[in-house]
């Protein structure tokens, strides 16, 4: 069972039933409601029974929750009062948010079942402080849909039954020391605006400013200091009460209408956009993917596919990339992109800048032409960007949300190993990655290992993607041994093989069919290929990520030999040797690729106990992420 509500209850024949109802409601039935009532004198027990709510006794608010909890069978407790109302898909909201943001405890914001402009201005400012204190000092105004895991709470002792006043924020800054705190933005609920009509907002101020107040100083409040009292009643307001709260409201309308008209011309402009946005039916995503090799254009073709039923997608991406990506979809535009430049499997810097520098008034015009016009024509309500460079300029000129996924970025984002002797090479490749993807709103990483993120980086990381077909694979046993290089200039390391005669290589990456001696070369063909690369004993390949990644998906030990001077490639044969996959040499000898096959049974082993995944959570991340900032 996913969620436990525990709605504590005393005398709530009013409200409860409002409550239950906004439960029922609800689009999600993976949920059970426990009533901890502190024996009412009037039907609030005999409601909670009709509805088919679990009940006990309760207490105060603290001994309710406790008692509730004690018999709750969900892994994720949702503490409620007795008089709100949850909105349309509320819980799957919580849910939503919970899960993706990987908490351990949060809270929702408030909506106010009122139309007075005081009732949502006062409601407002609570909200906005929860959020702005949520990293300093977490904070929760009431018990307004108080969410923790289940075993988080059990560690943390529950709430502490000896306090009167503020035992929410109590329990709210225990669990957020244990496991990550949040306010949720997407996830609001209704709630009565009961004790502003009986106390007033100048009470209420002054209870829940001087609590707050003591929160910060560390300091504890007695309900007795604050005459709080939890039998709130239903008495009619006094005339002089109600006169007194007509004025203030009245203040609060005047101030409101002067603060609408200042802002009216920028909410104008917002609301312009905004409506050309609503009149669509789905939202624009551009998806702008480097040109350089196959993996980005394959891992971006993997995504596509998933997402462009939701979304309008567009595509944008240069050389052998774009060719790819517009055999298959729609909506797929070319631009300008950089290429490395190899010589004996070494990069050349010195080739790659002249390339560059001669490559960009065209890769500028083209880039300008296909996307920065087709940004100012169709308003994407994001860009997602694999290591491509012009979406950062697109998305800073132009104001649009960046989101980024590669697996390039672990390099910024996670601290890796590598190789002390890389050290240098890592720092350069720091320094070209920082500049192709600035700022965005969230790293999406996909990746084969797993290092710690760094402090303060809001990144995520997930398995590799992998293409549907390699998925659906079966791994079979077969004698030969797939080698796949993408750069000619690794033609004559590859021949160096024809020394090992009784093995037998299949070769990938030359676009040629022919036979020299025991090297089979082959054009791509996705389908031969998938056969080959399922029935191999192993793989021969540079430190190309995606090949990677489907060759330990299918359980295949791997020879690397990376490209020097293409730090991600070592830091990707680094981890493959690392983690026991396979090896990582400088040079593809034969002696060495001899030994390496002699130790297959060993790689065999370690692959044996790699976990099959899917591209489902990097997916819904991705969709959870698009939602979150294009609104």
């Amino acid at each position: 069972m996913i969620f436990s509500i525990i709605i504590p209850t005393y005398n709530e024949e009013e409200y409860l039933p409002v409550l239950l109802d906004s439960i029922k409601e609800q689009d999600f039935d993976d949920y059970e409601v426990i009533v901890a009532d502190a024996n009412s004198t009037d039907r609030t027990r005999e409601i909670a029974e009709e509805y088919g709510c679990i009940v006990v006794d309760g207490g105060l608010p603290a001994v309710g929750r406790n008692n509730g909890a004690n018999v709750a069978k969900g892994d994720i407790l949702v503490f409620l009062d007795s008089d709100l109302q949850l909105t349309e898909d509320y819980l799957r909201d919580v849910l939503y948010e919970f899960q993706m943001e990987r908490l351990g405890i949060a809270i929702t914001q408030m909506l106010p079942m009122s139309n007075k402009v005081q009732d949502k201005l006062f409601h407002d400012f609570a909200n906005y402080f929860m959020i702005g204190v949520e990293k300093i000092k977490p904070h929760g105004a009431g018990c307004y849909g108080i969410i923790a895991k289940r075993s988080l709470h059990e560690e943390c002792g529950g709430f502490d039954e000896s306090l009167t006043f503020g035992e929410d924020t109590d329990y709210i800054e225990r669990l957020a020391k244990k496991a990550p705190f949040r306010v949720l933005r997407n996830a609001k609920i209704g709630v009565s605006t009961r004790r502003l009509e009986e106390e007033g907002i100048e009470t209420l101020i002054q209870q829940y400013g001087k609590s707050t107040i003591n929160d910060f100083l560390g300091k504890r409040t007695d309900a007795e200091e604050l005459n709080y009292n939890f039998d709130h009643g239903h008495e009619r307001l006094s005339t002089s009460r109600f006169k007194k709260l007509e004025k203030g409201t009245e203040q609060i309308n005047e101030i409101k209408e002067t603060y609408d008209n200042s802002i009216q011309k920028i909410h104008s402009t917002r609301a312009q956009i905004k409506a050309r946005h609503r009149k669509r039916d789905k939202k624009v995503v551009f998806y702008c993917a480097c040109g350089e090799g196959m993996g980005h254009a394959i891992r971006t073709g993997v995504i596509v596919d998933r997402i462009k039923d939701k979304y309008d997608v567009y595509v944008f991406s240069s050389d052998r990339a774009y060719e790819y990506l517009s055999s298959k979809f729609d909506n797929v535009y070319e631009i300008g992109g950089f290429n490395t430049v190899y010589i004996n499997n070494k990069v050349n810097n010195l080739k790659t800048l002249a390339d560059a520098i001669k490559r960009n008034p065209t890769n500028i015009k083209v880039g300008y032409e296909n996307l920065y016009k087709k940004a100012m024509q169709l308003h994407p309500d994001v860009i997602v960007t694999d290591f491509e460079i012009y979406a950062t300029v697109v998305s800073k000129i132009r104001g649009i949300p960046l989101i980024s996924l590669d697996n390039i970025h672990m390099i910024t984002q996670t601290k890796i190993d590598y190789p002390k002797s890389q050290y240098a090479e890592m720092i350069k490749a720091k320094g070209v990655i920082k500049t192709y993807v600035v700022n965005p709103k969230v790293h999406i990483l996909t990746s084969f290992f797993y290092p710690p993120i760094r402090p303060r980086k809001n990144a995520v990381i997930y398995p590799p993607i992998i293409r549907e077909d390699i998925l659906k694979l079966e791994p079979r046993d077969g004698n030969h041994i797939i080698i796949y290089q993408t750069s000619r200039e690794s033609e004559k390391l590859v021949k160096r093989l024809k020394a090992l005669k009784d093995e037998e290589f299949i070769v990938y990456g030359f676009n040629k069919n022919e036979t020299d001696g025991n090297l089979t070369f082959k054009e791509f063909n996705e389908d031969v290929f998938y056969d080959d690369l399922a029935s191999a004993k192993a793989v021969i390949c540079n430190g190309g990520f995606t090949f990677i990644s489907e060759a330990i998906s299918l359980k295949k030990p791997i020879y690397s030999v990376p490209a020097i001077g293409n730090f991600e490639q070592t830091l990707n044969g680094f981890y493959v040797q690392k983690l026991g996959y396979g090896e990582y040499h400088e040079i593809m000898s034969a002696k060495r690729v001899s030994n390496f096959l002699k130790r297959l049974p060993r790689y065999q082993k370690k692959l044996a106990k790699v976990k099959k995944t899917n591209n489902d959570g990097i997916v819904r991340e991705l969709i959870y992420r698009i939602e979150k900032y294009s609104k």
